[in-house]
């Protein structure tokens, strides 16, 4: 009987024992996230500064629900990254399915938003709450990620609205960003942004 497992319930080990999916030894293996970028202009500064306001007006009546972190955060991160123009296709709530090796268990699970022919993929966590933590989550985006039986690399970023992580895979190894938090000083949403344009950009060049 094929047992079917919730993406959002999968492990490292059973990705790594059922897909062969290993971190990364080499650390140029996942530059993207920390290469040279260019300086954002003024206007991105200040939509991102009036985005980071928001957010922390709305943890002070937690949990922050999906929904909110998709619409106060997410979405006017989207539209600066350029992710809304025709070169990019959105979705939302993409069903994927990942078979087990031995073939008696199926992954089963939710993307809550895929930009562009596989190739980066966008993950607000399920847990409804913007205070669970997106390292929880890594299992689960990978999941989707490894899906895509591609060669070329695979990008994704996962977020609770206050924190940001972005991860890479090519086939079977993958590696992540450091996390990028609204809680510290400085804005890091213009890191993020600034990243996602960046790999806007690389996989433009990859289709």
């Amino acid at each position: 009987m094929v047992q079917t497992i919730a993406a959002k319930d999968v492990t490292l080990g059973e990705l790594k024992q059922n897909f062969g999916l290993q971190m990364a030894g080499d650390p140029a293996f996942f530059t993207e996230w920390s290469d040279s970028f260019s300086e954002l202009n003024a206007e991105d500064r200040y939509v991102l500064d009036r985005v980071k306001a928001n957010f922390l007006e709305l943890m002070e009546d937690p949990p922050m629900l999906e929904n909110t972190v998709k619409m106060v955060v997410l979405a006017p991160l989207l539209d600066l990254a350029g992710f809304d123009r025709k070169t990019f296709r959105i979705e939302t709530e993409t069903s994927v399915a990942l078979e087990m090796i031995d073939e008696e268990s199926i992954i089963r699970g939710r993307i809550d938003v895929l930009v562009l022919k596989n190739l980066l993929w966008l993950l607000v966590i399920e847990s409804k709450r913007s205070d669970f933590a997106v390292t929880r989550a890594i299992p689960q985006a990978l999941a989707y990620m490894v899906s895509n039986s591609e060669t070329q690399p695979t990008f994704g970023m996962i977020t609770n609205g206050n924190e940001f992580l972005f991860l890479k895979t090519v086939q079977h190894e993958y590696a992540n960003s450091r996390l990028f938090s609204l809680v510290n000083p400085d804005n890091e949403l213009y890191g993020v942004l600034q990243v996602l344009k960046h790999l806007g950009s690389k996989i433009v060049g990859l289709c």
